[in-house]
């Protein structure tokens, strides 16, 4: 996994916010909106996997993860949140729920371990 620095996130955020103030777009991203085309791009994502998972393109891929990731970005700006901070939030909630003596190895749900 590459790594970045601490700095890369707010500016992708600035970038992202630069992008649709320049287009007046901001009007448009409701959180329901933006909720949506998490949806509509994670479809795509899935699509690229759809009947042969070696035969995806990684480069469709990695542009289907991107539009992902830019909405959701932008939902966590609209909400107001630290895209970073709630994932990490919400690690630590799922660390103990999947401690590691327990689930190590294994996809089984937290209920099931």
């Amino acid at each position: 996994m590459a790594s970045r620095s601490e700095s890369e996130e707010p500016d992708v955020l600035n970038a992202l916010r630069d992008f649709v103030a320049e287009r007046d777009w901001r009007q448009f991203h409701t959180p329901a909106n933006l909720a949506k085309g998490i949806s509509i791009e994670a479809g795509e994502l899935l699509e690229c996997f759809q009947w042969d998972e070696a035969a995806a393109e990684r480069e469709r891929v990695v542009e289907e993860l991107a539009d992902v990731l830019t909405y959701c970005y932008l939902l966590a700006d609209r909400l107001g949140v630290d895209p970073g901070r709630i994932i990490l939030d919400k690690l630590a909630q799922t660390r103990s729920k999947y401690p590691v003596d327990r689930s190590r190895g294994r996809s089984a749900k937290y209920d099931q371990l």
